[in-house]
This record gives C-alpha cells, structure tokens and sequence, in this order.
C-alpha cells in the first residue's frame, strides 16, 4: 500500500471534522454609560506633567538653613554651596523678593570599609625549554582599610508650587585635614550639581 494514501485520508477526515457545528459563538456586553462629569471636566492626572523650564530659574533661596557639623561649620556649607549654585548660572535672589528656587541640602560622613588584594608569587625554572622543570606560586595580600567618604544631596524646589524640580548627589572622600575636607566638601557640591540643569 502506499504509504501516502494513509496520510491523505488523515488530511480528509480532519478537513471533515473542521466542518461540524462551532459551539462558540461571539457575545459581548454593551460598554456602561459614561459618567455624567466626563463630558464636561478635563481630567489632568490622565496626561504627563508639562516640561520645566529650567531657563527662567535664575536665583535662589535656603528652603532651611544647612547645618553645621564637626568637620565643616554651617558657614562653609553656604558658602561652598553658594559658589556652586553660581557656577551653574543660579544668584541668591534678593531679600527683599520671591526666589525662584528653593534650596535644600544633606550631608554626612560615612565610614566604608575597603580590601585592596594584591598578587605576591615568583618563578623558578630551569633548562632549554619550559617544560623542563620549575617552581612556580603566589600569595595574596589583603589590606582592609577604613576611609570616611562625604555623601552629599541638594534638592531644588520651585519658588512658587514648591514641588521637588531637580536632585542631585555625590560622594567624595574625606581623609586628612581640616583644609582637604573643606576641599573635598566643595568638590563633592559641585558634582552633585554637574548635572543641573537637565538637559
């Protein structure tokens, strides 16, 4: 028999099955009504918030004055801080008017633990070619040190809503003198700001 006609009366009786009564038919429900404010009120939540306009911020106020600590007065905080704002085209607004910006900031010292591991080994070896014979190994060193870093947080605010606009922040170590955390401090206000204003 051939092996084919098999395989076309498989074909035909599915085809034939194919045709029967289809149990399944489609139903659907009526939408409900909509209610009755939906034709009339404009519902803003349903729409994503406008784009700021980061050019017509031009100056600044303290939302709350930043305070001092053991390694850096309040003083230094504002006056680092200050700079940094005007490296990024922002004045202090004066006192006598409404700032476009409000300005709040964040800072600690963390202690972080660090493990520097460093490979110690040698090769002895004698003979024409390498597989002769030889002494080879390594030994790792672990040093663990301790490193105090300076984390640092700024938060801008629009003057008139009061909604958070823009955040930034950055960490910088904060080893050795007085003079090199005041250093470090400026460094890290004026990454954390690098990226303002948004592009």
């Amino acid at each position: 028999m051939n092996p084919v006609v098999p395989l076309l009366l498989l074909v035909v009786l599915l085809l034939a099955a194919c045709q029967g009564h289809n149990p399944y038919t489609a139903q659907s429900r009526p939408l409900p009504p909509a209610p009755v404010p939906a034709g009339s009120q404009l519902d803003l939540s349903a729409y994503p918030a406008p784009a700021r306009d980061f050019a017509r911020y031009r100056n600044w106020a303290w939302r709350e004055q930043p305070a001092g600590s053991a390694w850096a007065s309040s003083a230094l905080v504002q006056e680092a801080l200050s700079n940094a704002l005007d490296q990024r085209g922002l004045r202090p607004a004066p006192p006598d008017s409404a700032a476009d910006l409000e300005v709040s900031t964040e800072m600690r010292l963390q202690r972080r633990i660090r493990q520097v591991a460093d490979h110690y080994g040698g090769y002895y070896g004698h003979g024409r070619y390498w597989h002769d014979y030889g002494l080879w190994g390594r030994a790792p060193l672990a040093r663990t040190y301790v490193e105090e870093v300076l984390v640092v947080n700024i938060d801008l605010f629009d003057g008139q809503d009061g909604q958070l606009v823009w955040r930034g922040s950055a960490e910088m170590l904060s080893d050795g003198s007085q003079a090199e955390r005041s250093k470090a401090l400026r460094a890290a206000l004026r990454r954390a700001l690098e990226n303002y204003p948004p592009t």
